[in-house]
Order: structure tokens, then C-alpha cells, then sequence
């Protein structure tokens, strides 16, 4: 029985077609290895020099290597996936652009109103997270600064104002409002020195590696490297948000699946060289779960490395800021541009073309979410709205082959369906592990989502009036 019209409408589609002649007022002027570098920002974080770590010490032991290897599988399953729509959509908003293509207006806007509020709170988490290095740096320098400028990490009543999360996140919007091509330089080369860094660790570490500390393997057997995966896959996303940099590529089609495979490639083989040195100079009980590499390095007699490692953790953390809030920014652009949310905020620097007023707003709100918030609470907010996307975009590439076959992909997924379905499972094993409070929160955005599609997006988004989707809103 065909759908009705009100049932037609309530899923309208934004078609392919006028998404590709889509003006836009932001620059193209990232080549292939500026969204490489924008990926392994993104992915590699403060994970690789505290979270294999903590696994390897209370669920993993030395499979850790096996968890990253897992988690590295499932996301690369979602990788492909955002591949394959990289190449056939090059425009801004990444899950949010896909979904509305495919999907419906009604799931693109919620996976972009969630996307919107995670990514927004990852920002903070790991502006958070620089805290603790910064002031294991500091106490190396013999600098002992007030307590409430750095915050107190943990839930308690001792936490005050985090100033130097607040800063970063200030610091990051500034770049980003510099312009793509500018940001973008500064972001590769802090990538840069951080790979350097961490390549640095690699090879001084494999000096003190003893095989022995490798066994046993599996001491909280294979069910404990699984589980350890489900922990380290938070790890390895990244690419999902420098996707949304679609449309500042100078060759999206071409340039951006292999980004995002460069990208995730390169961090898994980080992640797992890491993972080698760590247990191996380290019987995992021994393991320092806040600061593994650093302890590791100091039972051996090199703390002065520890210093390096803090500095790298710091640099590596900064490179997560800027992907992630280039992320949402263009999330938020691609939304107001369809008319979803004011249009206000789709207005771009005349000369520099970036959404100076997204910008700003989100660098101003992930301040204040770093410098008053502990870092537990916010964390709760992240992970459920990454996962759906990733579920989003896994169905939306399944249903777009079978739907239009002969769309003129660069990419296409391999083996269809059985890795997007790859995708799908895993994000939806790990969404069942979350925390109730993690549902709970998600489920008040959602509604508040709802509430504001139904009063002002529905009957402002462009395909809703009737307005030609190509008109620059810039």
C-alpha cells in the first residue's frame, strides 16, 4: 500500500543532486594530507598514553594488543562506510548530511542535534584531560601554581575552575577562526611532532622490552580482551568528525575516503606498536593504569622521558580539540544552511570564509563546560551520540547501494552488507554496555530535540518553503 502524502512529507529527502550543486561559502583548501593529519588528530589522543594503560592492567593484561585490534575492526567497518559516502557526497555535515540524504529529514536532524551535543562535550572532556599533564610538567619544573587554575580531575567538591581546559577550548576556536587553510597548517605540523613523539617512545621502549612480561597473554582470558575492546574502541574514532570537513577539500571525492582510511590506518598501527612497548617492559599487574607509559619509563630508569611523554600527551590532546570542534562547527553550519536551525548561523567571514559565529559560540560553551564541570560528569555525555552515527550511516550506505546502484561513487564499500552490518552490530553491543545515566541524558536531548524540530525545523527547513537548496546562505 503506498504511503500517504503526510507520511511521504513527514520523511522528505534532501535529494543527492542538489546537495552536490549546494553553493558554499566556506573555502576549499585541504589537500589529501591536511585530512589525514585532521583524522590522526582526531584518533590520537591522550588514549594512546593513558587508556591502553588502564585495560592492560584491569581487563586485558597484555591482549590489550588483541582489544585495539578488535576495536580497530569494528570502526574500520563504520571507516569504510563514511568512505564510501565521502566520495559521493563531499559537503559539510558528515552523519547529519548523510542520513538527511537518505534517511529522511527527521533522522538526519536528530543524528545532527546529537552529534551537536557530543562532540561539543567531547571537547571539554579532553580539554579536561590536559590538566593532569600540564601539571605533571609543571611540578618537573618546580611550578607550583593555585589549585583552582588547573581544577581538581575528579567529581568531588574540590573542583573549582579547570583555567587551562577553559583556555584551550578558547584557543582552538581562535584558530579555527583563522581560517580553514591556516588552521589546517597549524593542526598538521602539531600532528606531526606528536607522531614524532610518540615514535620516540616506540623505539626507546623496544630497548627494554622482556618477552617474558608477555606472559600469561590472555590472564583475564579472551572475554577480557573483548571487553577491553568496547573500552578502546572511544579510542579509535576520529574520522567521523573530520568527514565534516567535506567541503573544504580541494578534491573531496578522490581526496577524503582515502584520508579516512589513511588516517585510521596509521593510528592503529601506533596504537598497536604502543601497546607491544607498554607490556613489554611492564608485567601488566605492575602497569600504571593514570600514566602507563610515563611509570613504564620511570621503572626502567628513564623518567626523563616522562617529561616528554607529558608534553606529548598535552600536544596530542590539542589535536583532538581541533578536530573535534571543526567538527561541530560544521555540523551546525550544514543544519542552518538547510534551514533546520536560523540561519544566522550559517553567515561566514566574508574573507576568511569560516562560521566565525559557530565558532565562537562553541569554543565559549565548551569553556565553560571545561572549567566548571569534573571530568566524569561530562564524559557521560559523549559515546551514545558517536555510535548512533556510526549505526546511521552503516544503514544509509546499505540502503543507498541497493536504492540508486548506479550513483558515481569513487569508493564503494567492499564486501556490502556484511561490513556496514559489522558496523551496526558492534555500536549496538556497545550501546547496550552504557551507563543509565548515559541513557538518561541522551534521552532529555532527544526530547528537547524533538520538541525544537517540531516548532521551528520543520517548517523552516528549505525543503519545507520551497526555497532552491543552492542559494548561499554565506
Amino acid at each position: 500500500m503506498p504511503a500517504s502524502p503526510a507520511m511521504r512529507d513527514l520523511f522528505r529527502r534532501k535529494p543527492i543532486e542538489l546537495i552536490e550543486d549546494e553553493s558554499s561559502g566556506l573555502q576549499r583548501a585541504l589537500g589529501l594530507w591536511q585530512l589525514t593529519a585532521i583524522g590522526v588528530g582526531g584518533i590520537i589522543g591522550a588514549g594512546i598514553f593513558a587508556l591502553a594503560g588502564a585495560v592492560a592492567h584491569d581487563k586485558a593484561g597484555p591482549a590489550v594488543l588483541i582489544s585495539f585490534l578488535i576495536a580497530g575492526v569494528a570502526s574500520a567497518a563504520a571507516a569504510l562506510s563514511y568512505a564510501e559516502f565521502a566520495g559521493l557526497i563531499p559537503k559539510a555535515g558528515s552523519a547529519y548530511t548523510y542520513g538527511y540524504a537518505v534517511l529522511g529529514e527527521p533522522v538526519g536532524w536528530f543524528i545532527g542535534w546529537d552529534l551537536l551535543l557530543e562532540y561539543t562535550a567531547i571537547v571539554a572532556v579532553v580539554a579536561i584531560g590536559i590538566s593532569g599533564y600540564v601539571s605533571f610538567l609543571l611540578e618537573q619544573l618546580h611550578i607550583h601554581l593555585p589549585v583552582w587554575m588547573l581544577g581538581a580531575p575528579g567529581t568531588g567538591a574540590g573542583h573549582k575552575v579547570d583555567l587551562f581546559a577553559a583556555l584551550m577550548c578558547l584557543l582552538i576556536a581562535y584558530l579555527l577562526t583563522q581560517g580553514i587553510k591556516a588552521a589546517a597548517r597549524f593542526e598538521t605540523i602539531v600532528v606531526g611532532i606528536k607522531i614524532v613523539v610518540v615514535l620516540i617512545v616506540i623505539v626507546a621502549g623496544a630497548f627494554y622490552i622482556k618477552t617474558g612480561n608477555y606472559h600469561p597473554y590472555f590472564p583475564f582470558g579472551f572475554g577480557g580482551a573483548v571487553t577491553g575492546a568496547s573500552t578502546v574502541f572511544f579510542a579509535v574514532f576520529g574520522y567521523d568528525a573530520m568527514s565534516t570537513a567535506a567541503e573544504e577539500s580541494i578534491d573531496a571525492k578522490r581526496h577524503l575516503p582515502r584520508a579516512i582510511i589513511y588516517s585510521l590506518i596509521v593510528s592503529m598501527v601506533l596504537y598497536v606498536l604502543v601497546c607491544l612497548v607498554l607490556t613489554g617492559m611492564q608485567k601488566y599487574t605492575d602497569i600504571n593504569p593514570k600514566s602507563g607509559l610515563s611509570s613504564a619509563f620511570a621503572a626502567v630508569g628513564l623518567s626523563g622521558l616522562g617529561s616528554l611523554i607529558a608534553a606529548g600527551a598535552i600536544v596530542g590532546i590539542m589535536t583532538v580539540l581541533f578536530t573535534f570542534m571543526l567538527g561541530v562547527t560544521r555540523v551546525w553550519y550544514s543544519m542552518s544552511r538547510d534551514g533546520l536551525l536560523p540561519q544566522w548561523f550559517a553567515k561566514t567571514h566574508p574573507v576568511r570564509k569560516v562560521p566565525t559565529r559557530i565558532t565562537w559560540i562553541v569554543g565559549i560553551a565548551s569553556a565553560v563546560i571545561a572549567g566548571l564541570l569534573p571530568i566524569g560528569q561530562v564524559a557521560e555525555l559523549t559515546n551514545i551520540g558517536i555510535l548512533l552515527a556510526f549505526i546511521i550511516v552503516c544503514v544509509a550506505v546499505i540502503v543507498l547501494r541497493y536504492r540508486q546502484p548506479d550513483l558515481p561513487r569513487t569508493f564503494r564499500t567492499p564486501f556490502m552488507p556484511v561490513v556496514p552490518l559489522v558496523g551496526i552490530a558492534f555500536s549496538v553491543w556497545l550501546i547496550t554496555a552504557l551507563e543509565p545515566i548515559t541513557w538518561l541524558r541522551f534521552a532529555v536531548w532527544f526530547v528537547l530535540g524533538m520538541i525544537f524540530y517540531f516548532a521551528y525545523s520543520r517548517r523552516h527547513s528549505l525543503l519545507a518553503t520551497g526555497r532552491d537548496t543552492t542559494t548561499q546562505v554565506g
